[in-house]
């Protein structure tokens, strides 16, 4: 089930608000939201409930464990054990193709075998699972009520696509959390917010983007080729910060205060900054349990160039089970290697000051190098394979192989034009500018809550009239 079809928004959605609000107690409520939650995610793969039941149940357990034993020593041996189980089952449904095909490109032998499919949202509830253990490792207190566990890293507003929701956050919330009418309404707004990025944006620009990449490289004129790419770069953007914006409000809803997960990411004017910004939480995930486990930035240039291209490989590969993700995720490390060490080469010269006074000056530049980078980046998180990726790679700078059968028009529509328009617009932040502005008067939120409402009623005529689009980010 997905929060932009009819079955949730018409039957799903009421059904759950009116149960929940007609919960006598907070146990209730959390009780009914776990059981609502799990029906979420069996709607569609019942057969898969076992496997996040599973590591549910191991997560609990293995919490327990860690802080029974006392000795440090025994403390991580237990840790170790019980992180092996959470991640095999991630290892085998999400990287058991994919090691499967390794094995083939490196022996040249064909191996018959039954493909495993990906459960959907394995990776955001493992790597929650995770971060729980490896906290009460850490001295944290593990939570004695299985079913709080179960509400925290099963509950469906952030269950299949995130975001990552750490249990430190929330912990609080799952006993002692406030039910306003100000929450609810804000979060249904929000809500409405993250709807309508999807479907009115996301969904539009995808026609065109699943055009041009449908097309032949050779086939593309420049200008094309250039906008497939831009037009996937709003598409994911929006596509995956609307989802974020529905789970944030529905937690709103719920009484629960989720973080931010995105914040602009493409005014960057670095790949470190724009890691800042993007999927904050998978970024504060792999900083917190995976960079600063292996030292941080504290022993030295030479390891943290090396943590880092740790990170940044297994943050590809988390993307997904293929060679494009991976360089995908190595391409921003390496850049962000390269940001580091002149990072440091400006500390070592005492030219930190005088940079940051450039910094004015060089913004245009900076901000044309960040963009460039991600643009091509994104070529290898939307190609099919490697060989589509660099192709059309070298589509973007250097056309003299290429005889254009179709123009820009073919490919873009004149109301994806339109949304295109909107989407820069609201990517480089003057969305916020407007929604800052509308806070400050009664007329402005008025005017704002009518246009979100219908912006509601708009994507719903979208809906009546569209075919089946998941997330993008559902596959990871």
């Amino acid at each position: 089930m997905v929060f932009s079809s009819f079955t949730f928004l018409c039957y799903f959605l009421p059904f759950v608000l009116l149960g929940y609000f007609l919960c006598p107690s907070l146990k209730i409520k959390n009780l009914f939201l776990l059981g609502v939650s799990l029906i979420f995610y069996a709607w569609g793969e019942p057969k898969y409930l076992f496997v996040m039941v599973s590591v549910i149940f191991l997560s609990y357990v293995g919490a327990l464990c860690i802080h029974q034993v006392k000795r440090h020593f025994y403390k991580k041996i237990v840790l170790f054990f019980f992180l092996i189980l959470l991640f095999s089952s991630l290892f085998y449904f999400k990287y058991f193709n994919f090691t499967v095909q390794i094995l083939t490109d490196i022996f040249h032998q064909h191996i018959d075998f039954v493909k495993v499919i990906l459960p959907i949202g394995i990776s955001f509830y493992t790597f929650q699972a995770v971060s729980y253990v490896v906290d009460v490792y850490r001295g944290g207190i593990p939570q004695k009520g299985f079913l709080n566990l179960a509400l925290y890293i099963s509950m469906f507003p952030q269950l299949v696509a995130g975001p990552i929701v750490k249990y430190q956050t929330i912990e609080q919330q799952l006993t002692t959390r406030e039910h306003t009418v100000n929450d609810v309404y804000e979060g249904i707004l929000r809500f409405i917010m993250g709807l309508s990025k999807k479907i009115l944006i996301a969904d539009t620009l995808a026609v065109s983007v699943d055009k041009i990449f449908d097309t032949p490289v050779p086939e593309l004129s420049f200008p094309v080729v250039w906008m497939g790419i831009i037009f996937y770069a709003l598409q994911i953007y929006f596509d995956f910060s609307g989802y974020s914006d529905m789970a944030i409000g529905l937690g709103r809803v719920f009484g629960f205060k989720f973080l931010e997960n995105f914040n602009y990411p493409y005014v960057s004017k670095s790949i470190t900054e724009f890691w800042r910004r993007w999927h904050i939480s998978l970024s504060s995930w792999f900083k917190e349990y995976v960079y600063i486990s292996l030292g941080g930035s504290w022993q030295g240039l030479r390891k943290t160039l090396r943590n880092l291209l740790i990170v940044f490989f297994l943050t590809g590969l988390w993307h997904g089970a293929e060679y494009t993700f991976i360089v995908w995720g190595l391409w921003h490390g390496f850049f962000i290697m390269g940001e580091k060490i002149i990072s440091k080469g400006l500390i070592l010269f005492h030219l930190s000051r005088i940079f940051e006074k450039l910094k004015i000056i060089l913004k245009p530049l900076l901000s044309i190098y960040t963009l460039l980078v991600i643009f091509i980046g994104w070529v290898f998180f939307r190609a099919k394979n490697m060989d589509s990726a660099i192709l059309y790679i070298k589509a973007l700078f250097n056309q003299i192989d290429f005889s254009p059968d179709f123009t820009l028009a073919y490919y873009v529509s004149g109301s994806a034009w339109i949304i295109f328009f909107i989407s820069l617009l609201l990517a480089m932040g003057y969305g916020k500018k407007i929604l800052d502005f509308s806070q400050k008067y009664q007329t402005t939120k008025i005017l704002r809550d009518i246009t979100l409402f219908l912006s509601f009623l708009l994507c719903i005529i979208f809906l009546t009239g569209s075919s089946y689009s998941p997330f993008i980010y559902f596959r990871f």
